[in-house]
């Protein structure tokens, strides 16, 4: 046993040695499902002089796993990805804007879930064989690619049901659904008790188990990250946790840790889901280091659109405090995410680490988007996207060294001509602005407008549409042209007649 583990040891070294000459870094992407700004132990918002603020939402969640990477890291304090599950996801494969590949919604298994005056064409399909994907650009420069757990990349008997039909050599977990019937092994995660149509896919080995959903995913990711080290390829890994979407299932393991609180036993079962994943995270850069390949793999941490604790109402100032809102809606609760960006092990002198450089236990204020994931890594890996398609991201490779990016643009464009949560909306952020319009499709002449400055007013509450018309006027010119940019679709009146965004007369 003693040859067989030094062995490994030395195949994982000569594995590493050879990724580190070629300058490609193993890249993880550790997406968790519905994970808000908030919902951690690590402070992400910042004062006016770039300093962590410790809100009490940060002393109540327990995650030392993501503390670890933030040291090892940078964390962005201002990052920014659609509302909702299946346009951030599509976005990171893609790096378009929702607006682009049209992806607008979250995607329904069973068929088109447009809602009333939704896009009649809205990319309800999802991602295709022909797209151009992350993954796909990646295997053609010798990465083995790995998809775990939640994908949601399109509807069942579509192609996007199956990540291997989006560029992953690997898929386990990934289907339509866009969370689990249930989060136990003695469910069968829904294959044996509860909507077997949302129940998780290739995990029969652990039915009728005390491993929970979490764990299970865990145990998988490492076993395919250990399988790609033995071949000798590079590795990309797309670990998408379906935590920590609801149903809000109590992972036993940490409940104790949250008991008796004053937030309800459903905030108290969220948290615990919480932890889990944090445990999976540091189960995640434990196995790396074991492996021999930390040192040159990169882990990306994010969560997909705003939290939805259940703390609070949907537009109000409790489950992400003291931001306002969560998943699905218009104001910064529903869009800004934790983003993490960090070495698994740092070391100075390694090779891999001087061409990618990332700055230790630091926060970059200067703001990203989900579009940015695409890009970058895309450089990281040596791939090449092709000249003529298009990408709304930025690369931020700048921007991880610390530094201040000149070149990215500070607009953020974010579209949802859509009912859910928030309906019908499209905002814009530009610097210190926000813009805020509304579409009226059953009374399409009397559109609504809010205007925040979000340097002085982060919980968007004070609407000044009255006050600086001339702002307002500027910015609903440039979200038009953005939109036009951008190939956007709009909700539709009663009539069927498109609805674009008119600007004000003052």
């Amino acid at each position: 046993m003693k040859l067989l583990k030094s062995t490994l040891v030395l195949s994982a070294l000569a594995t590493s040695t050879f990724a580190a000459e070629k300058q490609q870094p193993n890249i993880i992407i550790f997406l968790i499902d519905d994970m808000g700004v908030m919902d951690t132990s690590v402070p992400f918002l910042i004062d006016s002089d770039g300093n962590a603020e410790i809100h009490p939402l940060n002393q109540w969640y327990r995650t030392p796993n993501m503390e670890r990477l933030a040291e090892q890291g940078v964390r962005f304090s201002s990052f920014y990805a659609q509302s909702v599950s299946s346009p951030s996801r599509t976005s990171i494969m893609t790096g378009q804007n929702s607006t682009r590949h049209h992806t607008t919604n979250w995607i329904y298994s069973e068929s088109n879930n447009r809602n009333d005056f939704g896009p009649e064409q809205w990319n309800w399909e999802g991602l295709t064989k022909k797209d151009v994907t992350l993954p796909r650009l990646l295997q053609e420069v010798g990465y083995k690619t790995i998809h775990i757990g939640k994908a949601h990349f399109g509807p069942m008997g579509k192609e996007g049901e199956d990540p291997t039909n989006v560029g992953f050599d690997v898929n386990i977990g990934g289907s339509s659904i866009g969370h689990p019937s249930s989060y136990y092994g003695e469910d069968g995660y829904g294959h044996l008790n509860g909507k077997k149509a949302r129940a998780v896919p290739h995990l029969e080995k652990y039915h009728g188990s005390d491993t929970f959903l979490t764990d299970a995913l865990t145990i998988e990711a490492n076993r395919e990250i250990s399988e790609a080290v033995k071949e000798g390829k590079p590795f990309f890994l797309n670990f998408a946790h379906y935590a920590l979407h609801s149903p809000f299932m109590p992972d036993k393991r940490f409940m104790a840790n949250y008991a008796n609180s004053d937030k309800g036993d459903k905030a108290e079962m969220y948290a615990s889901l919480v932890e889990g994943m944090d445990k999976s995270l540091g189960d995640l850069m434990n196995h790396l280091e074991d492996e021999g390949v930390a040192e040159n793999t990169i882990i990306v941490f994010l969560g997909d659109n705003g939290g939805d604790a259940p703390l609070g109402a949907e537009k109000g100032y409790t489950s992400s405090a003291p931001l306002r809102g969560k998943k699905g809606t218009e104001f910064e609760g529903g869009v800004r995410i934790p983003f993490i960006v960090g070495w698994a092990a740092n070391n100075s002198a390694n090779k891999l680490q001087k061409s990618v450089k990332i700055t230790p236990n630091s926060i970059q204020p200067q703001l990203g988007t989900i579009m940015d994931i695409f890009p970058t890594l895309v450089d990281m890996a040596g791939a090449e996207i092709p000249t003529d398609y298009i990408i709304d991201g930025d690369n931020i490779k700048k921007q991880l060294s610390g530094k201040y990016d000149k070149r990215r643009s500070g607009r953020v464009l974010m579209h949802f001509p859509h009912d859910h949560r928030g309906s019908y909306f499209t905002t814009l952020i530009d610097g210190d602005w926000k813009i805020i319009y509304y579409y009226n499709p059953e009374n399409p002449t009397e559109p609504k407008y809010c205007l925040y400055n979000l340097s002085e007013d982060r919980a968007e509450a004070n609407n000044l549409v009255s006050t600086c018309p001339d702002k307002l006027v500027e910015l609903m010119s440039i979200m038009v042209e953005e939109l036009k940019d951008q190939d956007s679709l709009y909700p539709i009146d009663k009539d069927g007649n498109s609805l674009t965004p008119v600007i004000p007369v003052i």
